[in-house]
């Protein structure tokens, strides 16, 4: 059987800040670009991924869909990047994709005749005097959403939540909060706004927000004629969502949807996090979340996961962070599994934000890859796997029966590698492991459980290794 998990790409791919949206019956998802190994968000060109909407394990690209170098501001650099984007089929039939280049404080669009591209530059946000919006020292554009609504009207969501923020022209602004603007049909010209809908934390003090205010990651979403505001919180590991009958107005903070560490969930955070961005798709009956997680010691390798999410008919639960993903139920309890498929990654001793470059201290494992941005082969694995390390992956389906399981390792150790169903859970197998230059795999019997398991990796030795895949038999 098929499986797929998290993150949802090819492991080499780095691809974060997903719009999820159906068109023609597959699902394509707009992101920006990350570069492994990057010093800076963004700094790939867009790629598009899809799948079919019957078929959530079958994602495939074309390749390149809109170089920067398109942008005509563009003037090279690592400040001049593609930042998250946001795509809709305007009434001519065509695809119009949004975007910000860095912070100039121009949103762009680019156009194309098929929803994953080529896109190509089309202009830029304008009022109807032909001025580009940004232009006249107004609020900071930064990660645009576009919705347009089912009586045809355009709406273009923008907004960053810093308090002070260089415009084009070198004056400060003070930003109150997330805004939308009303587009004519040529996705390109105002007709009216701006309106603010959803506060920071300048101007949130006793209202609902207080606690989770707008700061950036825009997107709109229309549900049982309600409208779903989702963006990316002060918090900023958060994804939370506002809820209106107007697309433009009357917004009520409606909860969190994801943390990229589970907070809320637990009481302790149980993975190193970040910011965070994503949004809502809604299939069929079923409703998803799509977010990243951060890789590789940094805030600059992000990658693409989505979860189920529990819907009452108007608000959502709080979805928990998992290696099944889209899989639609657990994963299979027999088979072998890449170990950069963690849910949870974290140590005794806690974890913390990655926010940019950082040194770790030597008890703190990461998720990394043996080859440079690009390589085609998929090589992630964890790294610096100590006596302090927690990996969690969920869930698995035991309804066979397996006798052994065997982990992928090498390094300097020397030691007991156990497999709980939790953290703190039951024993289900205790690996002797010792000291390997090469990968190598080490095997212990594993007792059967006839239910559904999240399975723990922690380790009790000396030294550390580098953890590659697991098999269970």
């Amino acid at each position: 059987m098929k499986q797929i998990t998290n993150p949802i790409l090819p492991n080499n791919e780095y691809i974060p800040d997903p719009e999820a949206h159906i068109f023609n019956d597959r699902i394509y998802v707009y992101g920006s670009h990350d570069k492994f190994g990057g010093i800076s968000f963004c700094l790939n060109d867009y790629r598009v991924y899809s799948c079919p909407i019957d078929d959530l394990t079958s994602w495939s690209s074309k390749g390149i869909s809109y170089k920067k170098s398109e942008d005509k501001e563009y003037k090279g650099g690592f400040l001049n990047v593609l930042y998250a984007p946001d795509c809709a089929r305007g009434k001519d039939g065509y695809y119009y994709l949004y975007y910000t280049l860095g912070f100039l404080g121009h949103i762009a669009v680019a156009k194309s005749k098929e929803p994953d591209g080529p896109f190509h530059f089309y202009g830029y946000i304008k009022y109807s005097d032909g001025v580009i919006l940004g232009d006249k020292k107004e609020y900071l554009q930064f990660d645009p959403a576009i919705f347009i609504d089912s009586d045809g009207k355009i709406y273009l969501y923008s907004g960053y939540g810093s308090k002070q923020r260089f415009g084009l022209k070198g004056k400060r602004n003070t930003n109150k909060g997330a805004m939308v603007y009303q587009l004519d049909d040529d996705m390109l010209t105002i007709k009216a706004g701006p309106d603010f809908i959803c506060q920071t934390i300048y101007n949130s003090k006793g209202s609902e927000f207080e606690g989770h205010e707008f700061f950036e990651a825009s997107s709109m979403r229309k549900i049982n004629n309600h409208y779903y505001f989702v963006y990316s919180s002060f918090v900023n590991h958060e994804l939370c969502y506002a809820i209106s009958d107007h697309p433009n107005k009357d917004f009520h903070y409606g909860g969190v949807l994801i943390s990229n560490c589970d907070a809320g969930l637990s009481e302790k955070k149980t993975n190193y996090y970040g910011n965070n961005h994503g949004s809502i798709l809604q299939l069929k009956n079923k409703f998803y979340i799509f977010y990243h997680r951060q890789t590789n010691k940094n805030s600059f390798a992000r990658q693409m996961c989505a979860e189920e999410l529990s819907f009452d008919g108007l608000h959502f639960k709080q979805a928990e962070m998992t290696s099944q993903g889209l899989n639609g139920g657990p994963l299979s309890g027999k088979g072998t599994y890449k170990a950069a498929i963690c849910c949870n990654l974290y140590t005794t001793k806690g974890t913390f934000f990655y926010k940019v470059f950082r040194r770790l201290a030597l008890k703190h494992p990461f998720l990394t890859q043996e080859d440079k941005d690009n390589d085609i082969r998929e090589t992630q694995y964890i790294k610096n796997v100590t006596k302090y390390a927690i990996i969690g992956y969920k869930y698995f389906r035991f309804d066979t029966k397996v006798s052994n399981i065997s982990i992928t390792i090498k390094g300097n150790m020397r030691g007991t590698v156990f497999v709980k169903d939790s953290e703190n859970g039951e024993i289900l197998a205790e690996i002797k492991v010792s000291p390997s230059k090469v990968k190598k795999s080490f095997t212990s019997e594993f007792k059967s459980t006839n239910k559904v398991s999240a399975l723990f990796f922690s380790y009790k030795g000396k030294g550390h290794f580098s953890f590659y895949e697991f098999t269970i038999n």
